[in-house]
């Protein structure tokens, strides 16, 4: 082929391969491949850093869980409060406690421990495998930069003898063939061969060396592969048997809190404290069987007691009620609704002072007491002297009332004459005197006039035993009885 023949080489675009075509000098990095393995390196690089810092995370975690354990502990460091009701030996309510701080230390032992295998064990696998990444991306860089440096030097150079060939076969019809030997296109056309011939073996060099980096590649990313899993199985066993140490640990204070048996402690505490409970076999308590200072003081024993008939005082009611009455050695008549000690307070309803009454002879199982209420109620501050008229059961009761409110007042004896009691009022001492016959005499003529024992009657009346008293009579108001 005449040099007239060959065109001018000229410079076209082409894609980036690994490829270098047909073309004397390729338009293409000849680091292209290079740069691609360099970057799937620091992908790599940057995958198994994440690994690392995921990895340290957790070590930091378990270092944190420990310290936080710590404060689990102090919780339940103090012996439990009131301890001497429980049982201090194993099985019990102690024992479990016990229990739970033995393992709850052993959960920060294990979470330091799981700290420092982690930071001691798993991290230097991930660590010794980034800097072998690191090392790989830069020998792949060392080797890769000095063979491109070779062939894009070798075809620099080539490029310049295709140009200067141009050039001379340009101007060889110009100059009629005369031109200098280093300028003949021939000789230039050979020089353009034995450079692009140097330049080819140094880009079948920079290509093989390629092709040998990537053949070990894929063996070296199993081996990055490998590694990563040989760090997890490394953390797997770490971390994952520091789980299986925690539940196993909380598995064991659950199994020790399920063997107490539901009275353990209960028995325990009736064996050290029995002597101190209440014995079920004992018989209850009774107010009948207790004793009290005073309790039998003769201050406390009444003369008389029992339940007696009492006209109303109300002066529109003509009713009797009965009520619960008491003579004291207080010398008080005392009114009680009833001798029920236990339903309510037994506060007196009604108390007179019995020295300071007017007291009426017995007229069958009636008699009259004519006195002023010193009980504390309302009504007793309001009301003055009243007349009451009581009704025993027999005459027989009424004498023995009689006697022992005469005996309470300070009389001597029992009246001697027995008459229908009368209102005591306007009555003198002098008409104690009076015979029997005309008590008699009077009460006829009561009766004549429908006038009843109870009744206030005009007629003298004997006087009360008491010495500078009347008798009193037998009407008046009665007082219901609760």
């Amino acid at each position: 082929m005449s040099a007239d023949s060959q065109p001018m080489p000229l410079r076209q675009g082409t894609t980036i391969s690994s490829s270098f075509g047909d073309e004397a000098v390729p338009e293409f990095d000849p680091a292209s491949t290079a740069g691609l393995l360099s970057e799937r390196l620091r992908a790599w690089k940057h995958a198994v850093a994440y690994l690392e810092e995921y990895v340290s995370a957790t070590e930091k975690i378990h270092k944190s869980h420990a310290k936080e354990y710590e404060k689990v502990l102090k919780t339940i460091s103090q012996p439990l409060r009131e301890g001497r009701h429980f049982d201090q030996g194993l099985g019990g309510v102690a024992g479990f406690f016990e229990n739970m701080r033995v393992n709850t230390q052993a959960l920060i032992n294990s979470n330091t421990e799981t700290e420092k295998t982690i930071k001691g064990t798993v991290l230097p696998i991930l660590e010794r495998l980034h800097k072998e990444i690191k090392v790989k991306t830069k020998e792949i860089m060392t080797g890769a930069e000095k063979s491109s440096k070779e062939v894009e030097k070798a075809r620099n150079t080539t490029q310049k003898h295709i140009e200067l060939l141009g050039q001379h076969s340009a101007s060889f019809e110009s100059t009629g063939g005369k031109m200098n030997p280093s300028e003949d296109p021939y000789v230039l056309h050979r020089g353009v061969i034995h450079r692009l011939n140097k330049q080819v073996m140094e880009e079948n060099n920079h290509r093989n060396d390629l092709i040998t980096v990537q053949s070990h590649f894929q063996d070296f990313e199993a081996h990055v592969i490998q590694v990563v899993q040989q760090a997890m199985e490394a953390f797997n066993a770490v971390a994952g048997g520091q789980a299986e140490k925690t539940r196993a640990l909380y598995a064991d204070m659950l199994s020790t809190a399920q063997r107490i048996p539901p009275d353990f402690e209960w028995k325990g505490f009736q064996h050290r404290e029995g002597h101190q409970l209440v014995d079920p076999n004992e018989s209850p308590r009774s107010v009948d069987m207790l004793t009290f200072p005073n309790q039998g003081h003769t201050s406390t024993k009444p003369l008389i007691e029992g339940s007696l008939e009492r006209k109303s005082r109300n002066k529109l009611s003509w009713g009797t009620q009965t009520g619960y009455y008491v003579v004291t050695p207080s010398k008080f008549l005392h009114e009680f609704k009833d001798d029920d000690n236990f339903r309510a307070d037994p506060k007196p309803e009604l108390s007179i002072y019995l020295p300071d009454a007017v007291i009426g002879t017995p007229s069958g199982d009636k008699f009259n007491v004519k006195g002023k209420d010193k009980s504390s109620s309302f009504s007793s501050k309001l009301a003055g002297a009243s007349e009451l008229s009581f009704k025993a059961h027999t005459p027989a009761d009424a004498q023995k009332w009689f006697d022992a409110i005469r005996t309470a007042a300070g009389a001597n004896g029992p009246a001697a004459v027995e008459s229908t009691p009368v209102s005591p009022i306007g009555r003198t001492a002098s008409s104690a005197g009076a015979s029997i016959a005309e008590k008699t005499q009077a009460s006829d003529k009561g009766q004549e006039a429908g006038i009843t024992g109870n009744d206030t009657v005009s007629s003298p009346t004997a006087m009360s035993p008491v010495e500078g008293a009347p008798a009193a009579a037998a009407t008046g108001d009665k007082k219901s009885a609760a």
